[in-house]
């Protein structure tokens, strides 16, 4: 294992379970001091345990991004906690599905506009006022193919509001790039994670569903949408500004 990011720090929200977790573990595998934020403590402290049983190094900090004094304090948390701030994810996502646009309810919509979309923003103005008066950094807005690159029926919503992510992190690219702020997006199809699971499905269901939906055959490991992350904010990705890489099997190709 490489450690590209040894004396970083990185944030990452939405850390407590699925991507975020393997997000969150595959930084702290390659040097970087962690801090996973997300409503709840309990599986924060999870994704604490397992970066630290790895010999990793994390902390954990509760924050809800729909709320954008929790966003200030999380930013102020973590260079508290770590020194800095290098790297951050912004993850914390919701999901809400199973209507047409005629039909979508109302406290659905404003749901996912508050955490999926105004979340980002929160997050992203947070972190930006941060990394621009200190010298710069990296930031990955973790988007879907949903929306952006494909639609299916049923799911109006959540696609509309991934979309406005895709283009939120194109217009901030554009707008912070020059004080050495990059932001780019992932956007991965069906993943291993519990959003991807249809109401009822279980993980061998959904198995089945991919090898007919995907031309690969199958999810996207959690660890493959982990790497791209990792990509996007090292060094490696220097020339990378407001990209959108999909990953997803080549559904939406």
């Amino acid at each position: 294992m490489s450690a590209r990011f040894t004396n970083k720090t990185v944030l990452v929200t939405g850390a407590g379970s699925g991507l975020g977790r393997a997000i969150a573990l595959a930084f702290a595998a390659e040097g970087a001091k962690v801090v996973v934020s997300g409503r709840r403590a309990a599986p924060l402290d999870e994704t604490v345990s397992l970066i630290e049983a790895a010999g990793g190094t994390a902390a954990a900090v509760t924050a809800d991004v729909a709320r954008a004094e929790d966003l200030g304090h999380l930013v102020s948390r973590t260079v508290a906690l770590f020194g800095s701030l290098d790297v951050a994810v912004n993850n914390a996502g919701i999901f809400r599905g199973g209507a047409s646009a005629a039909d979508f309810p109302l406290e659905d919509w404003q749901a996912l506009l508050d955490t999926n979309v105004t979340g980002v923003l929160h997050s992203l103005q947070a972190e930006v006022a941060h990394m621009r008066a200190h010298g710069g950094g990296a930031i990955v807005n973790i988007s879907s193919n949903l929306g952006p690159h494909v639609r299916i029926p049923g799911v109006f919503g959540y696609q509309v509001s991934k979309a406005a992510v895709s283009a939120l992190t194109r217009a901030a690219a554009r707008d912070h790039i020059a004080e050495g702020v990059r932001i780019n997006a992932v956007s991965p199809g069906a993943s291993e994670s519990s959003m991807s699971l249809l109401p009822g499905e279980t993980e061998a269901d959904r198995e089945v569903r991919m090898k007919e939906q995907s031309p690969l055959g199958r999810v996207t490991a959690a660890s493959e949408v982990a790497a791209a992350v990792l990509y996007l904010a090292s060094e490696d990705a220097g020339s990378v500004v407001g990209t959108d890489l999909v990953i997803d099997g080549g559904v939406s190709a």
